[in-house]
């Protein structure tokens, strides 16, 4: 199984952002919002850039298996959320558009393929659920 983790800190002016895969560690840069609190890209936006980051690293890894020579990948992820708070997204799509070492039908059926076995996206398509596990309350002092 491979075990991933996200992990965000934040604090007036400061948002750390560590990622791991099994065990690999990786950092990645999102300012803080400008009220120096939070971050300046919003779950939705990283719900989007998952989506579409899943689809372009596997779209990669399924043309390797074929043999097929991938130059470039570019995708597009749009959709929407109502503005009450907690609603779900809406109409999310996703466009891609592959440069490949391979035939129009060849790139098409493994643009197809890659969408079968998108990790996020099937995920995202049987609805699991999401558990807050744990909970940890610190009260401080107006003045510290």
């Amino acid at each position: 199984m491979i075990t991933i983790s996200a992990r965000v800190d934040n604090q007036h002016n400061q948002h750390d952002i560590v990622l791991q895969t099994n065990a690999n560690t990786h950092s990645i840069t999102i300012p803080p919002r400008s009220t120096g609190f939070g971050s300046s890209a919003n779950g939705g936006e990283l719900l989007f850039l998952a989506l579409a980051t899943c689809y372009c690293n596997d779209l990669y890894r399924e043309a390797a298996k074929r043999g097929i020579t991938v130059r470039a990948v570019h995708v597009e992820v749009s959709g929407g959320f109502d503005e009450a708070p907690g609603a779900e997204a809406e109409n999310v799509t996703y466009r891609a558009r592959v440069e490949a070492e391979a035939s129009e039908a060849e790139i098409l059926d493994l643009m197809r393929h890659t969408d079968t076995v998108a990790e996020v996206h099937n995920t995202l398509r049987t609805a699991r659920g999401v558990t807050l596990a744990a909970t940890e309350a610190v009260p401080v002092s107006a003045e510290a």
